[in-house]
């Protein structure tokens, strides 16, 4: 298996968007920031901090979306699509279908 920063963030990202463990996610994330034991040691000047402020930064982006999804779901902004096809009728009395167009 091949290690990559993008396979890490898609984990971390699919485990926090999972609500059985978001929380703890969450939660975890804290109390790595604040613990003095890192991948890279905080008393190392510059490096120390990279992992602090990547894992940050992570947390918080994907922290804000999922707000964000939760705010416009509430307000009924998401999940309201046009339907695939509606029947309108011509002045022949026949009707014909007729692909609607969902603008986002």
């Amino acid at each position: 298996m091949k290690f990559s920063i993008q396979s890490l963030y898609t984990w971390y990202r699919n485990v926090l968007r999972n609500p059985k463990y978001r929380w703890w996610v969450i939660l975890g994330t804290l109390v790595y920031l604040v613990s003095p034991f890192d991948v890279l040691p905080d008393f190392i000047p510059v490096v120390g901090q990279i992992d602090d402020v990547f894992l940050l930064t992570l947390l918080v982006s994907e922290v804000s979306g999922l707000v964000i999804e939760g705010w416009k779901a509430r307000k009924g902004e998401v999940g309201t699509e046009v339907p695939n096809t509606t029947e309108s009728s011509t002045s022949s009395g026949s009707t014909i279908d007729v692909d609607a167009v969902s603008v986002k």
